[in-house]
């Protein structure tokens, strides 16, 4: 099972997306996001992905519903509403071509093929537009 965490940056009613380079979702866009690394937690690996895949410093504020997808690779995605710190734009290209801010608008009305997982953004565009979100004292962190 993979385990994806990211987080979604809000400012003046705009959202920062970045532009995939990987070859099985090239040219499309996403929140910023990322595999989970070993000995991390879910908080300090969303905060590492959103600044190496955005460059930007953020304070993680709420959790949205927890992603569950079945297929060839099961995969948990959990995805952060954050607090913008500092925005320093900057990015590995072999990662990523692109960081933009896009209203809320643009997104929704996007064509299908230019998001990854055009279902599961268009659900959390929703859950954000009806201020749904979790606390995140519903995650407790241990120790092994």
């Amino acid at each position: 099972m993979k385990v994806i965490v990211g987080g979604i940056i809000r400012k003046d009613n705009k959202i920062l997306m970045v532009q995939e380079a990987q070859e099985k979702c090239y040219g499309q866009w996403n929140f910023p996001a990322g595999h989970l690394d070993e000995g991390e937690t879910i908080f300090e690996g969303a905060i590492r992905e959103i600044f190496e895949e955005t460059g930007c410093k953020v304070k993680l504020t709420k959790m949205l519903p927890i992603i569950s997808a079945k297929g060839s690779s099961n995969i948990v995605r959990i995805t952060f509403l954050t607090e913008l710190l500092e925005e320093n734009i900057s990015f590995d290209p072999s990662e990523i071509l692109a960081v933009k801010w896009w209203e809320i608008e643009e997104i929704k009305n996007m064509p299908k093929t230019d998001l990854r997982g055009e279902k599961m953004i268009l659900e959390m565009i929703r859950q954000i537009e009806e201020n749904e979100g979790y606390p995140l004292e519903l995650i407790r962190e241990m120790e092994s």
